[in-house]
């Protein structure tokens, strides 16, 4: 694939340019056509051109929460991630999704997919490896590994919050598979997913009694 040669128009839109910008870049020595005919149809190098669009390809944050009223968690995260590529000298964007770790269409995310399959980006940045999906994250790494697209994750330990939104992600699974079992109206489903909402709530409740304990003067 990268010794292919592909005409001017295919080139341009592999770099996300216009023609004419590549024969301004062919007039000042920028990016040479790897051959060129008598008749001045331009030809370039896949490999060329894969080597201009990763130098030129952003770092890439990407943050997440599972719910609106974690919005402030949101924007404690790309500030966060911004500030880091900043620190690096790094120029970075930023993704943002709203939505379960077990979600996999969220539409950060999707982008995000769709950047490394085109190679569009440099490097992914994440606060912590859950951020990206609660389970299968790890195909997501092999894509980047495969694209030769670094991977950081700033913190490697357990994030903040981590059983609240473990159990909101358990109770999503047991709600799709009971529906499916039971029938979504079904008395027994009910049930059970009143019982599961309990012990979110109880999980919850644990973590704001022991933020305010830990906020009390000793």
């Amino acid at each position: 694939m990268e010794n292919k040669l592909v005409k001017i128009g295919v080139a341009a839109k592999m770099l996300g340019t216009t023609p004419g910008t590549l024969r301004k870049w062919e007039s000042t020595g920028e990016l040479l056509p790897f051959r060129k005919t008598a008749g001045g149809t331009r030809y370039y190098s896949v490999s060329d051109l894969l080597s201009v669009r990763a130098s030129d390809a952003p770092t890439i944050c990407y943050a997440r929460v599972s719910s609106h009223d974690q919005k402030e968690d949101l924007d404690r995260q790309q500030i966060m991630l911004e500030s880091y590529c900043a620190a690096k000298g790094w120029r970075s964007e930023t993704i943002k999704d709203l939505g379960s770790g077990m979600n996999y269409k969220k539409k950060g995310l999707n982008q995000l997919l769709e950047m490394i399959l085109k190679r569009q980006m440099n490097r992914l940045v994440i606060t912590h490896k859950d951020r990206l999906l609660r389970f299968g994250s790890e195909l997501v790494f092999a894509l980047c590994e495969l694209q030769e697209i670094e991977i950081v994750i700033i913190h490697k330990g357990e994030q903040p919050k981590f059983e609240e939104e473990l159990a909101n992600d358990v109770l999503e699974i047991i709600t799709v598979f009971s529906a499916r079992l039971y029938g979504s109206r079904s008395h027994k489903n009910k049930k059970l997913i009143d019982d599961l909402n309990l012990v979110v709530k109880g999980i919850e409740n644990g973590n704001n009694a022991g933020a305010q304990n830990h906020a009390e003067p000793q």
